[in-house]
Formats: structure tokens, sequence, C-alpha cells
């Protein structure tokens, strides 16, 4: 079945580094659109970045310049790379896959190509950005 797997997260002062990984499994990476979203304490889900079937890449304004995603097809893995990093940053932060293969992304949010919420989800990694 499908499974995404995050990892990466951890504690990091502002201005570090952080590398998620997101391992998929159970279908070909190729073919799907995969996206990032956080969740910061107390406060709903946004987007992140998205990269799509044809390595489109998207990203939010809050993280444009910092953050940078990638694919490894061979390793069926896409990276997300956080770079300056600002205790707004925090959160815990999930991968999510659409078979649809593009990135709908506006707002705050990406959704699938009728406008659904993303069906196969993580289950997410703590980022702490904090002195």
């Amino acid at each position: 079945q499908v499974q995404l797997v995050e990892s990466g997260g951890g504690l990091v002062q502002p201005g570090g580094s952080l590398r998620l990984s997101c391992a998929a499994s159970g279908f070909t990476l190729k073919y799907y659109s995969i996206a990032w979203f956080r969740q910061a304490p107390g406060k709903g889900r946004e987007g992140v970045s998205c990269v799509s079937s044809d390595a489109t890449t998207f990203y939010f304004e809050s993280v444009k310049g910092r953050f940078t995603v990638s694919r490894d097809l061979a390793n069926q893995t896409v990276v997300l790379q956080m770079d300056n990093l600002k205790p707004e940053d925090t959160g815990v932060y999930y991968c999510a896959a659409d078979s649809g293969g593009g990135c709908h992304c506006s707002g705050y949010v990406c959704t699938t190509a009728l406008g659904d919420e993303y069906y196969y989800w993580g289950q997410g990694t703590p980022v702490t950005v904090s002195s």
C-alpha cells in the first residue's frame, strides 16, 4: 500500500539548516506530485512546497529562497532542504502524495486538481527552531 515516511526533523538554532526526507513506497514516485505541509502549535496546516511529476517546483512565499525541494527517483525519496531557518518555521512537517501528478497551490495550501485535500500522508516529523 502507499506509504510515506518523513525523517530528518529536530532542534536547530535560527539561521541553521535541516534536511527533511520523505521516503515513498507502494507507488512509483515519478508519476506523483509530492507536497510538503507544516503545522505550527495551535495553528492550522499550511503548504510549504510542492514538486510535480514533471519535476516542476513550487514554493510558498514564506519559504521562497530558503527552502529547496528535490526528488531522488532511484531511491523513491523527496528531500526538503531548509536553510536560514527562522523560529516561525517551527512545526510538524508532513509530506503528502497525489496521483494526479500536478501541483495545485494557492493561498496557503496545495490541493488535488479537483480541489480536494491530498489523500496520502506521512506521519510527520517535528522541527523546532529556537535558540
